[in-house]
């Protein structure tokens, strides 16, 4: 016979698998269950800790046991970033993969707090400066509905952000368009950008603050973005949680061949 706690996970989650509890819902309080005849309080944890270890729910201090978004937003490679989404809408990109996924949001969902900093080596190296040099940190944490997906930094040269709405730590994107459009009104218009991931084990901290089940990797993003001579006017570092992202990427397929021979 299983153990108590095990029937009791094995009931949960079959009643989220069939959508009796919707993702976001959360399930019911530790003391409610022990109240109501379910077991004991260490029966209902384990129960619940068996739930997070399958990637099913998370559990945080105020907000409890919440089942969790099991369908990944799609997280668009190259379509997030087009100009006519934040140059002449308002669709930043962290919206941008929302649109895509047919999924809600608020503006509110994203935070942020900005601070001046010394460049780390690795910020230093993309935007040519001196290790420890003075540059702008704009950290936001992003979280669909109350659970955070991603964490994303952004560093840059002082001259290029002083007085801008970037450096505003209101939270929520930098105003209409965010700071891809506060650049190009400042006279920075982005023209291409490399990206780069690393999969790697979470910090204890990033664990805590991404909510991440045991075991749950997270993806780490560095972005550089460029003008179209060339000049880093942003390098960013961002740390996913695995699961909860698809990375979609839509593109044209380069023939180097055939662009030598046309330089011929």
């Amino acid at each position: 016979m299983a153990p108590k706690w095990r029937e009791l996970a094995d009931r949960f989650a079959e009643q989220i698998r069939n959508g009796e509890y919707a993702p976001g819902a959360q399930l019911p309080q530790i003391r409610d269950l022990v109240k109501a005849g379910e077991g004991s309080k260490d029966t209902v944890h384990k129960a619940y800790k068996e739930l997070e270890a399958q990637g099913l729910v998370t559990s945080s201090r105020g907000h409890g046991t919440v089942v969790r978004q099991q369908q990944p937003l799609k997280r668009l490679g190259i379509g997030r970033y087009d100009k006519a989404k934040w140059r002449d809408s308002d669709e930043v990109a962290f919206i941008a993969d929302r649109v895509a996924s047919g999924r809600a949001y608020r503006r509110n969902e994203q935070t942020q707090t900005v601070s001046r900093v010394k460049a780390s080596p690795a910020v230093a190296a993309a935007h040519g400066l001196p290790e420890g040099a003075d540059v702008y940190a704009r950290a936001r944490v992003v979280k669909e509905g109350t659970q955070p997906t991603h964490t994303l930094t952004s560093y840059y040269r002082p001259e290029h952000v002083e007085g801008t709405r970037i450096v505003d730590p209101t939270p929520g994107p930098a105003g209409r368009g965010g700071g891809f459009r506060v650049l190009y009104d400042a006279g920075y218009e982005i023209d291409h950008m490399t990206e780069e991931l690393f999969a790697r084990v979470p910090t204890t901290e990033e664990a805590q603050l991404l909510q991440l089940a045991p075991g749950e990797w997270v993806v780490e993003l560095h972005r550089t973005t460029y003008t179209a001579d060339g000049t880093v006017v942003e390098f960013a570092i961002g740390v996913h949680a695995a699961t909860r992202f698809a990375w979609s990427y839509d593109f044209k397929v380069p023939d180097s061949a055939k662009t030598e021979g046309e330089n011929e």
